[in-house]
Formats: C-alpha cells, structure tokens, sequence
C-alpha cells in the first residue's frame, strides 16, 4: 500500500468510525456520559477490562457496573466501604466477577490516592510513540495492594508479549477526558 493509499483508506475509517453513529454500538459510549475527567477514566478502563464477547453484552455489563457505583464511578472509588463492596455480589462478565470488581475499586481507589490517577501514570511512564511502558507500569501499581490471583489476568501487559488490547482501549477513554478538559 502506497502512502496515498493508506491515507485514502486511514480517512475512510475516519470517516466511519468518528461519528455519533458509531458510539451508538460502542462500548466507548460507557465513559462518554460522563463529563468528570476521573468519571471517564474510571468507566472507560472498567469498560476496556470487561471488552472481550459481544459488544452488546459488553455495553449491558459496562452500564450495570456504573450503576452498581451509582452513576458516579469516582465518587463510589473514593468513599466506597465494605457494604458497598457487598452490593457488587452477583456480578459477573465472563470470567470477571464480583471479586475481580471489588479488587478493582480497591485498587483504583489506591492509585487516585497515591498516583493522583491513570492518566498521571501513563503521563510518568509511557512515551510519545509508546505505551507499553505506561500499561505495564499501571498493572505493577494496580496490583501493589494484597490480591487474588486469578484478578491479575484481567490486566495485560504488554512487556510480557501481549497485545494489552483491552488496556489499549483504556487509553482512547483518557484521550476522550484530556479533549473535555482542555482549557
């Protein structure tokens, strides 16, 4: 494929997928009903972590997990307590469940507090032509505090060969919170 090929074809895409439209039949819908910066990074990796199946079912899911922290995914992170851990029991997508849920309200709740949130860790560690050093970064941090096993295979990373698909979609939900919040 020539440049102007790819140009041709990379505008296409544009064209298809960068419209109101598509976000109709997107999971990334789940972090654009939000307006609050740390609202769309929540939502969107919760979102990203359970993006694997059926988009409809991904976006039924995504939507029941910010309903279960009452439409306000920072909010329940940073004042949520053990009854509130509780009212998540049930959940499940796929092989995430209730556990993996908990543990991740958990561990978000440690890095807004301690990394000031995702987006200042991809900020520190990845570069302008990379992430991968930010995800794998993101997932040594996440997983600081005590944990189950099996939560760590819903987290990629990339310097172990994987793809980081899933994490990789995170990045478009921060890149979504930067284009809100600019002066």
């Amino acid at each position: 494929m020539t440049p102007a090929e790819l140009k041709e074809f990379l505008d296409e895409k544009v064209i298809e997928f960068n419209n109101p439209k598509f976000i109709d039949s997107d999971p990334i819908q789940i972090p654009h009903q939000y307006s609050l910066k740390e609202d769309i990074e929540i939502s969107g990796f919760l979102t990203a972590t359970i993006s694997w199946g059926n988009r409809k079912m991904i976006i039924k899911n995504a939507q029941r997990m910010t309903e279960l922290m009452g439409n306000s995914p920072f909010d329940f992170v940073m004042s949520h307590n053990e009854q509130h851990l509780k009212n998540l029991e049930g959940f499940v997508h796929r092989t995430f469940n209730s556990l993996d849920f908990s543990y991740f309200i958990k561990a978000l709740q440690h890095i807004y507090k301690n990394q000031a949130g995702l987006e200042s860790i991809f900020e520190k560690y990845s570069t302008s032509h990379s992430t991968q050093n930010g995800i794998h970064e993101l997932k040594k941090i996440f997983f600081e505090i005590p944990h189950l096993d099996r939560t760590k295979k819903h987290i990629s990373d990339p310097l172990k060969g994987s793809a980081a698909k899933r994490i990789n979609i995170l990045t478009r939900s921060i890149k979504v919170a930067k284009i809100f919040h600019q002066p």
